[in-house]
């Protein structure tokens, strides 16, 4: 058990870092960093801190992680970024701490795939198992659930929230909430049906889906308004209940700038 740093790297006293961690070449880890066990870190990456990273991370060359956020508001207030494990993060992201206008964080879950030039900004709250595809961008505040798929150069606008195992088409603009499992596109974003494959690739039964797809068509094709569709879909009982049903309904519910339809 060791850790590899190259002799050009710097790397803060006050830093802490696990074992079977490798660190490429002049890359910077500042104080007030974790960097959890059998991380790999590439060439030219800079790291500051307070940032809490997991264990096996791979972090690619010329990342920013853990820089201080792009808000007037921000004074210099000890926020966080916590990353948790198994993260990909390629060449050029950039990811920022908290503001203490939210929860002084920025979290992100685990086993999740950043891809070059995306950008986490402060206070947003990502989940696991998303893919961020090329300069996908979350602006301040942004919450993104479980199984989400952000297409090339999305752009989230800050305080929306992306509900679980919805997708986003690439260059596509959202500036309201996307609730779980739809497929969106177009600038601004326009719903264009749900992610059946997102769901045949989870696995959810075929029953499942179909209960689904009904609540779809109570939200988006029988001219409802949204508190009328969240009655229907709240009366329902019996066979018509499961909790991915529950959770298209909590991400409607749930939300904070009113729903793309």
């Amino acid at each position: 058990m060791s850790v590899k740093i190259h002799p050009t790297a710097i790397v803060d006293s006050k830093a802490q870092i696990g074992i079977n961690v490798e660190i490429g070449a002049y890359s910077i880890i500042a104080a007030d960093v974790i960097v959890g066990d059998r991380t790999s870190i590439g060439p030219h990456v800079v790291l500051k801190g307070p940032t809490t990273i997991g264990v096996e991370n791979r972090i690619f060359q010329f990342c920013s992680i853990g820089e201080e956020c792009q808000d007037k508001k921000y004074n210099g207030e000890p926020t966080q970024l916590i990353i948790g494990d198994r993260n990909t993060i390629r060449e050029f992201a950039t990811m920022q701490r908290g503001t203490i206008q939210d929860e002084s964080a920025t979290r992100i879950g685990n086993d999740n795939w950043f891809m070059a030039y995306t950008h986490v900004a402060h206070d947003c709250v990502v989940g696991s198992n998303t893919i961020f595809a090329n300069g996908a961008t979350l602006a301040g505040h942004v919450k993104v659930g479980d199984g989400v798929i952000l297409g090339g150069f999305a752009a989230i606008h800050q305080f929306c929230h992306v509900g679980e195992y919805a997708m986003v088409a690439m260059c596509s603009a959202i500036n309201k909430d996307v609730p779980a499992y739809l497929m969106v596109q177009g600038n601004m974003a326009k719903v264009r049906g749900m992610n059946l494959e997102g769901m045949r690739r989870r696995k959810l039964s075929k029953s499942v889906i179909q209960t689904l797809q009904k609540a779809y068509d109570v939200v988006y094709r029988q001219s409802l308004t949204v508190q009328q569709a969240l009655a229907e879909l709240t009366s329902w009982t019996g066979e018509n209940s499961n909790p991915e049903l529950d959770i298209f309904i909590k991400s409607i519910t749930q939300s904070t700038r009113g729903i793309i339809r």
